[in-house]
């Protein structure tokens, strides 16, 4: 405050299990960047285990910023998209409802198939999968998708080997997340994951299927591009954790 004036204003948004976005001042100045630093002794005090802000391009200015106000520089994310047409459903996997596992069945599944994560491994290391967990379940309810139903497990025969979660609106739908536990990997099953959530997304009426991915991980950008997912944007993605 400048007597009644404001000249410098933030917002830390809380979200599911002690988690955090921050909302960033209009104009990156010096009083912006004192408040950024008040800010960040004001969120060590409260239960948050990690705030972020995702900055898109350009966001030298700003993430040099908020590198000096304590946050670490976490992911450069690609947001990529694919707009919806008829494909073919592969038959190689089965896809299973994940809410036939108990919770921590759940937990311990998207345990497995974090592991050794090309896909922002910084952000693994501070969040536990329960946090993950739930917030992709608030951002499937988020989305009006009164419970999370596209979440599944993938099964190839008898043995559950990955998953695949997405979240719902009447037209446009998000890939949250998708994977394989660790022995099931570099069997060229990622572009048959891609392809089922193509496939329920189209058949579902939807007009675009989006997702984000961590800019470094190389071979998930290989298996996107293969299916014709195309970048929409970037981000750089900061926290105070």
């Amino acid at each position: 405050m400048d007597g009644d004036q404001i000249v410098a204003a933030a917002w830390v948004q809380p979200l599911a299990n002690h988690t955090a976005q921050l909302w960033l001042p209009k104009r990156n100045n010096p009083v912006a960047r004192q408040l950024l630093c008040a800010l960040q002794a004001w969120v060590s005090e409260q239960p948050i285990v990690l705030c972020h802000v995702a900055l898109p391009a350009p966001w030298a200015a700003w993430e040099e910023t908020l590198v000096k106000s304590g946050m670490r520089t976490l992911a450069t994310l690609e947001h990529l998209v694919w707009p919806c047409q008829a494909v073919h459903t592969p038959h190689t996997l089965t896809l299973r409802p994940l809410g036939e596992l108990a919770l921590a069945e759940q937990q311990a599944l998207l345990e497995r198939v974090g592991e050794d994560s090309l896909d922002c491994p910084a952000l693994r290391d501070v969040l536990p999968v329960e946090a993950l967990l739930a917030g992709f379940y608030a951002q499937a309810v988020s989305a009006q998708a009164p419970n999370p139903t596209p979440w599944y497990r993938l099964k190839y025969q008898d043995d559950t080997i990955g998953v695949l979660l997405l979240a719902t609106t009447a037209q446009h739908w998000s890939l949250q997340l998708m994977g394989l536990v660790p022995e099931w990997r570099g069997q060229r099953l990622g572009g048959v994951i891609i392809q089922h959530a193509q496939a329920l997304a189209a058949q579902a009426g939807a007009q675009c299927l989006a997702l984000t991915v961590d800019a470094q991980n190389t071979p998930a950008q290989r298996v996107y591009s293969q299916a014709g997912l195309v970048r929409e944007g970037r981000e750089q993605l900061l926290a105070w954790c």
